[in-house]
């Protein structure tokens, strides 16, 4: 068994050590408001992304406003969406050409495309990269492209992962360490929503041994754009290896849908064929090339989101809650009172992440204006404040 980089902390994966206790632990603790390990998540919750909610059944992703406003309303002041990791601040969309709207996608646009997205992570070469409308549409095509035969999942992470190859009727196993090399392989690096971080070189090596017996290492890279020291596809190409990369959290732009496989030349050519003609859309196509090869924008984002980030954590920290994990695009904490925070601030307008596997887990993404800054602060201020009191009462 590995042991892994997780957040600020160094853990086993998914195991954090509950350090001390606060107000919260006293005002509300739900049924004993015990901690879940979080490598023992229930197989049907598939490790994380659920939202519990047992009036409504919110869904397994973030976004969701319509949902969120159907049982808490419509906020005077609009929705701050902090489920997601995406960046709240997106790279400054471009005029684009009339013939990107008006005519197919034409091949020399796809390979411009190529080319920045080989330069903008390390890939030694544009045969490596294929281009499809968001890395969600890679992850279904993975069972049919592959062929792998037994999988595990580095949990707990994204449910899609382990949906898409069991809806393939492949066996399908949550690890919470790297297993033995004797199945494929599939992690998000680094995790969602721990920040659990495995260094590529441990990654390198293990798909070298499970090679040999033609397992693959899928790594899902879709927020190591904050973290370019995890990836690894400078290593590229290794026969058995794929790696996935979102391109929407890091530029703001998920509306775009665009992502990327980077695999030896011959599986990129299969998930191109499983894709079919013209899979990303001409617009996309421009915008896309245009931000990979804005590098300069790419490295004054990177110290924008370190900044933003300690901000929030300070912020959450002195709110009673103990950061757990996370990356630069968003933050895991662990909080007593996690399920009354979450409806407070879902009443006044601000949408986070749950997890029915671990009730105490709540996942933030960054505030973007500062307008939503200081609502985000009231509102936990408001909460701290009440609870406070309630735990007055009850000492």
């Amino acid at each position: 068994m590995l042991p892994v980089q997780s957040g600020n902390n160094v853990a086993r994966a998914g195991t954090f050590v509950h350090r001390r206790r606060r107000f919260s632990d006293v005002a509300h603790r739900p049924g004993g408001g015990g901690r879940v390990n979080a490598g023992t998540l229930p197989p049907h919750i598939g490790g994380m992304m659920i939202q519990a909610d047992g009036k409504t059944g919110f869904d397994i992703h973030g976004g969701d406003l319509d949902r969120a406003a159907a049982r808490y309303g419509h906020p005077a002041d609009g929705w701050i969406d902090l489920s997601t990791g995406i960046n709240p601040e997106s790279y400054p969309l471009p005029e684009v050409s009339s013939d990107s709207w008006t005519r197919l996608p034409q091949a020399s646009a796809l390979t411009a495309l190529q080319d920045a997205a080989a330069d903008a992570y390390g890939a030694r070469g544009a045969d490596l990269i294929a281009c499809a409308p968001g890395t969600q549409a890679l992850i279904q095509l993975l069972p049919r492209v592959l062929g792998a035969e037994r999988v595990a999942v580095l949990g707990p992470t994204y449910t899609e992962h382990a949906a898409a190859w069991r809806a393939a009727g492949i066996p399908t196993d949550e690890a919470a360490d790297l297993p033995p090399p004797d199945r494929s392989l599939v992690l998000v690096n680094p995790n969602n929503p721990d920040g659990r971080a495995v260094d590529p070189e441990r990654l390198a090596a293990w798909a070298e041994t499970a090679a040999s017996a033609g397992h693959w290492l899928i790594v899902d890279e879709a927020f190591a754009d904050v973290r370019p020291d995890l990836s690894l596809v400078p290593a590229m190409p290794l026969a058995n290896v794929v790696i996935l990369r979102s391109f929407g959290k890091f530029h703001g732009l998920a509306g775009l849908r665009l992502g990327f496989a980077v695999a030896a030349p011959g599986t990129a050519r299969r998930f191109e064929a499983g894709l079919g003609p013209w899979a990303v859309s001409g617009p996309a196509l421009e915008i896309g090339a245009r931000a990979l090869a804005d590098h300069a924008w790419a490295e004054r984002e990177r110290t924008r989101l370190a900044e933003r980030m300690a901000r929030l954590r300070e912020l959450l920290s002195g709110a009673g809650a103990e950061v757990v994990g996370g990356t630069d695009l968003f933050v895991l904490v662990d909080y007593g009172a996690a399920a009354a925070l979450y409806d407070q601030l879902a009443g006044a307008g601000i949408l986070i992440r749950r997890f029915a596997g671990n009730p105490r887990w709540l996942r933030f993404g960054l505030p973007g204006p500062e307008d939503a800054w200081n609502r985000l602060a009231t509102s936990l201020a408001v909460f701290a404040a009440g609870a406070s009191g309630l735990a007055r009462r009850h000492g």
